[in-house]
């Protein structure tokens, strides 16, 4: 189908593509601290629960200013879990272990963030025996599963709407998260069915 047919289609019936803003980075790489290696590899087709977490952060513009996301993925079900509060990366972290009942031997991947190395994030990172994993210097497709995750929220959710309040923008990531993600979007690496229906399978 070619361009013109499918904008005269698109005219017809009143509608209008949603457009992809230009990446924006998000990742404080230049520190001194410890950097993991990586270890993930892009080998993100897991047999089990709770083997894979993959991490990310982006951030969400409002009329108040910007608001940080932190969220963790598990890579068999691709189920998500945010905070978006103050202390994100080890919230985030000790939110994902809490419900999903302190499984052992998680491999926890990112990008080379000044967060994800931290001194505290690290030390949390053992305390829970998991292992970490990093992306190599400025490779985006390292984290895929995570940028893409961030690509579906804000474009569905976010490019076509004016700026809202802090509160307004919480609300819409819970329930884009929360109602619809996780439970009603059908996943293609999950056979098309969603991260909750897949996860109970296993």
């Amino acid at each position: 189908m070619s361009q013109s047919t499918v904008s005269r289609s698109l005219r017809k019936q009143n509608l209008q593509c949603k457009m992809k803003k230009q990446f924006r980075v998000t990742t404080d790489s230049n520190h001194h601290e410890i950097v993991a290696s990586n270890d993930l590899n892009r080998q993100f087709n897991v047999d089990q629960p709770n083997k894979v977490w993959v991490s990310d952060l982006t951030y969400l513009k409002t009329l108040q200013g910007w608001l940080y996301l932190v969220v963790i993925i598990d890579l068999l079900s691709r189920q998500v879990g945010k905070n978006m509060d103050a202390s994100l990366f080890c919230d985030a972290l000790n939110a994902a272990m809490m419900t999903r009942g302190l499984p052992k031997g998680v491999m926890i991947h990112s990008d080379r963030g000044s967060q994800y190395c931290s001194k505290k994030f690290r030390k949390l990172v053992v305390q829970y025996g998991m292992t970490q994993s990093m992306s190599r210097k400025s490779n985006c497709w390292d984290n895929a599963v995570a940028e893409s995750f961030f690509s579906t929220l804000k474009r569905t959710t976010f490019y076509t709407q004016p700026l809202q309040t802090d509160f307004q923008i919480k609300q819409d990531v819970f329930e884009f998260i929360e109602m619809y993600y996780n439970r009603v979007r059908r996943h293609s690496a999950n056979n098309w069915v969603t991260p909750v229906e897949f996860k109970s399978l296993h």
